[in-house]
């Protein structure tokens, strides 16, 4: 696969996105009598960057993007496809602390949109999931994401426990997300090269890919609350990272 192509995006949210960041965009439709304010807010914004504006009507929005609800505002824009899993090295030599979400089999374009959006505002450097028996970059992932799968490198991997295990030759520790860990998310030091892992929707972590983590951790909920869905968990732990990192951060300069 390239790292750019042609695609439509629907619904305000990931239009105005792709205005204010990454994609380029070739065109912008508008359904026929909307002129809402929203609508005029798109318009204007793409006059100002050089994007056409068209009219069309709403039948012809729903034959370009059948599956996903745009609200009327559909674009035609470069975006990123999916990296092809020999990239995985040289993404990630690319940057200077870099670190990688796993995702094990997230079926629902809703969650990996989510994911996708938490791991690019946690700066984290890609994000690998399985070829098959998982959602991949699909018009409704894109919308969820928001702009994100233009900003953090999404790699589909033939077997993600052989890729999770080149990763620990490479350096990484990988650490797994799971409810029934013993160790608290909050009471263990992350390490610095990390591949944090979660779970699908259907069953969490495969033993599989359990077996590949380092260690696994879990979040603490209070006794009614059996689990977190997987983009609310991975956020929680990602930013933890995150905060983790920056103390270490601090701390190597002082």
């Amino acid at each position: 696969m390239t790292e750019a192509g042609q695609a439509c995006i629907g619904g305000f949210h990931a239009v105005e996105a792709a205005l204010g960041n990454a994609p380029t965009l070739r065109r912008i439709w508008l359904a026929e009598g909307r002129d809402d304010a929203r609508a005029r807010g798109v318009a204007d914004e793409a006059a100002r960057q050089g994007v056409p504006v068209e009219r069309a009507p709403m039948a012809r929005l729903d034959k370009l993007l059948p599956e996903v609800r745009h609200q009327g505002c559909v674009a035609e824009c470069e975006i990123a496809q999916p990296r092809r899993d020999s990239e995985l090295p040289a993404i990630l030599e690319a940057v200077e602390r870099p670190w990688v979400l796993a995702l094990d089999q997230v079926q629902d374009p809703h969650n990996l949109g989510a994911c996708l959006r938490t791991a690019a505002a946690a700066g984290v450097s890609a994000v690998i999931a399985p070829r098959k028996r998982a959602a991949g970059l699909s018009p409704a992932v894109r919308k969820v994401a928001a702009g994100a799968a233009e900003r953090v490198p999404f790699v589909p991997v033939t077997n993600l426990a052989r890729a999770l295990g080149r990763l620990q030759t490479d350096g990484y520790w990988v650490v797994g997300l799971d409810a029934q860990a013993p160790a608290s998310l909050y009471d263990t030091a992350l390490p610095e090269r990390l591949v944090l892992v979660a779970g699908g929707e259907a069953g969490g972590l495969r033993a599989l890919t359990q077996r590949q983590c380092d260690g696994c951790v879990a979040i603490p909920m209070a006794a009614d609350v059996e689990s977190l869905n997987v983009s609310v968990a991975t956020g929680i732990t990602l930013f933890e990272a995150v905060r983790q990192r920056a103390m270490a951060g601090t701390t190597s300069t002082d």
